[in-house]
């Protein structure tokens, strides 16, 4: 027919097989898997770079050490009070007493080693309790509640590395040692003469209360948040995260002050026998009448010092974590 004309130079035309019909549809299912392979890639990528993010963001640490300070400034009376009751066995009318002839200028006599050191912990605690699982939830083929649990617990026995400051700590309350030395950095010269062990004298009971403790409260964390009313403002957030964070704070408390009790004991003393925490226990037992109360004397206040001191942490941790 004379409407349809032959191409010219002899090639076959375009709705031919082997024609440009054909080369472009060719051409465009190769362009659009050569698009999908390109998406793979970028959203590999991205997964890759998302998770390299999640482990490397310093946000939490920064979060924790905050919070941290926040508390200590706010709850080092109350604690010198405890400490006072976990380490000599009287009765809070009788701690505050001692403080009170201490004087005013000796009430923050031994801030700066829990400054430092709960600064540190809490920093690592948090920081280090979201890293590890986001490295275990991608690496490791196990439940998540029993992930989570091991990254709390490795978490909390890191946090023992830190154990020099809490010792230091408790040689600066306790009024037996006030002759002995004035500051921090002097307590620290002093063990140093007895060696580097004597910095980690009572190293067992914080082992066994900072790994199980971690893993009970960042797993019950969340459970308690849910029974707690909606929030919908920042308010009701930041109260929800106090109440929260305090009553497993003094939950938690209560449930380790025995371990406490034997590490107050342990890291009064400065040189000689490094007696095993079973040892330890036992003596505080005996002297104590072989009772449960007297055992836990001070636990009263362990525990609402704990209420307030974990839920300012709780909740300022989660109020920096919203603007960070």
């Amino acid at each position: 027919m004379r409407g349809l004309r032959e191409p010219a130079s002899g090639l076959p035309p375009p709705w031919s097989p082997g024609g440009r019909g054909e080369h472009s549809c060719e051409d465009r299912a190769r362009s659009m898997m050569d698009s999908e392979d390109l998406v793979l890639q970028k959203s590999k990528t991205d997964q890759i770079g998302h998770r390299f993010v999640n482990v490397s963001s310093g946000k939490h640490y920064i979060c924790g050490y905050c919070a941290a300070i926040t508390n200590v400034a706010i709850t080092f009376p109350l604690q010198k009070v405890l400490f006072r009751q976990q380490l000599y066995g009287v009765r809070t009318r009788d701690a505050i007493r001692q403080l009170q002839k201490d004087g005013l200028r000796n009430l923050y006599r031994g801030i700066l080693p829990p400054l430092m050191q709960k600064s540190t912990t809490l920093a690592l605690m948090f920081g280090l309790y979201e890293d590890l699982s986001s490295l275990l939830l991608n690496r490791v083929s196990a439940p998540e509640l029993l992930t989570r649990s091991a990254a709390a617990v490795l978490a909390g026995t890191t946090e023992a590395i830190l154990t020099p400051f809490e010792r230091v700590q408790v040689l600066l309350q306790d009024y037996k040692h006030h002759d002995k030395f004035t500051n921090t950095f002097q307590a620290f010269r002093i063990l140093r003469e007895h060696g580097v062990r004597e910095y980690y004298r009572g190293l067992v009971p914080i082992l066994l209360r900072n790994g199980p403790s971690n893993a009970l409260f960042f797993g019950l964390r969340g459970p308690i948040k849910q029974c707690l009313p909606e929030a919908t403002t920042y308010r009701t957030h930041l109260i929800n995260d106090f109440i929260c964070g305090g009553l497993l704070g003094a939950m938690l408390g209560f449930l380790f002050f025995p371990l406490n009790v034997v590490k107050a004991r342990m890291q009064s003393q400065i040189g000689g026998e490094f007696q095993p925490f079973s040892k330890v226990f036992m003596k505080i037992w005996v002297e104590r009448d072989r009772k449960v109360t007297q055992l836990f004397r001070g636990a009263h206040l362990n525990y609402h010092r704990s209420l307030i001191s974990w839920g300012i942490i709780n909740a300022t941790y989660e109020f920096l974590l919203k603007f960070l």
